[in-house]
């Protein structure tokens, strides 16, 4: 991400928010979504690719990471699903964009499928990696085999004080070792690593990630303002907006299959498997993959 993406702040509900904004500013807004723990620069291949065919690309660092930061101190710092819906919404409230293409892996796609579940006319297209992911405490109570369990180690390591304590003193071996784990064929450097690494320096990135992971297994509550938003994400509501969905063919990280979400998309929809020794992190190792999804989806309209 050369000069001309530097990082820009604004403020939008709870938080000031870092983000890039690249490409043209009335070309078709596209929003790029990380996950954890990675940063906005699992973009930085793919922004290019956008913005080279007329796209006005956003990528914001999400709450608890990078320069995004809270406006107050007393704000609690939620992590659930819909605040970070929500959360996405107020950037583009701030921005003055109505209803742009939504993409994003991890995090990013549970989020960008939260708003297309909730207010699909704040979204033209979604893409997502691994699908369908929204989720619920009532599922998250759902016991699984031991092998699917043993993949969701670090959200019961998280669930203990211990495991915050080690989180938070450990953090960048942790990232580190989750990169290497869910994209287990993905030969990063130092540098690529040290860069997004940075981000999770961020004062609340630690409560942000505990209570994320806390309240999916209902250990932690949620916000009570947000109990009737949650209570129609816990119906597992359709995406009724243009989708691509996608997955890499290495991918180490939990995922469905994806024959278990095809139906809960109900306009144009298509899945696509990447090939090629491709992890968790699809964007930043299958960079033309994921910008040509986003192009693809444009045109399904």
């Amino acid at each position: 991400m050369g000069h001309c993406m530097d990082v820009k702040q604004i403020d939008a509900g709870d938080l000031n928010v870092g983000y890039i904004d690249a490409g043209p500013e009335d070309g078709t807004p596209v929003v790029l979504l990380h996950g954890w723990p990675y940063d906005l620069h699992s973009y930085v291949d793919v922004a290019p690719l956008l913005t080279g065919q007329g796209y006005r690309v956003i990528i914001p660092y999400l709450r608890g990471y990078g320069t995004t930061h809270f406006l107050s101190e007393e704000t609690f710092r939620n992590g659930e699903q819909v605040v970070l819906a929500l959360d996405v919404i107020a950037l583009m409230d701030a921005l003055e964009i109505e209803s742009p293409i939504l993409a994003g892996f991890d995090w990013g796609a549970r989020t960008a499928d939260v708003v297309a579940g909730l207010w699909p006319e704040r979204c033209k297209g979604l893409v997502a990696v691994s699908g369908y992911l929204i989720g619920s405490q009532e599922a998250g109570n759902l016991p699984l085999p031991p092998a699917a369990e043993l993949q969701w180690w670090y959200q019961y390591y998280f669930a203990t004080d211990r495991g915050r304590a080690g989180y938070d003193k450990y953090r960048r071996d942790f990232a580190k070792l989750i990169w290497r784990t869910a994209s287990p064929r993905w030969d990063f450097d130092d540098a690529t690593f040290d860069r997004s690494a940075a981000s999770f320096e961020n004062p609340d990135h630690v409560d942000i990630v505990i209570h994320n992971y806390r309240w999916r297994l209902g250990l932690a509550k949620g916000a009570a303002e947000y109990g009737a938003l949650e209570d129609r994400l816990a119906e597992a509501p359709d995406i009724t907006v243009p989708a691509i969905t996608l997955e890499g063919d290495t991918n180490g990280a939990p995922h469905p299959e994806p024959s278990a979400y095809a139906k809960k998309f109900t306009a144009r929809y298509s899945h696509r498997t990447i090939e090629g020794g491709i992890g968790h992190n699809l964007p930043q190792e299958a960079p033309e993959a994921f910008a040509k999804a986003v192009i693809d989806v444009d045109a399904y309209q």
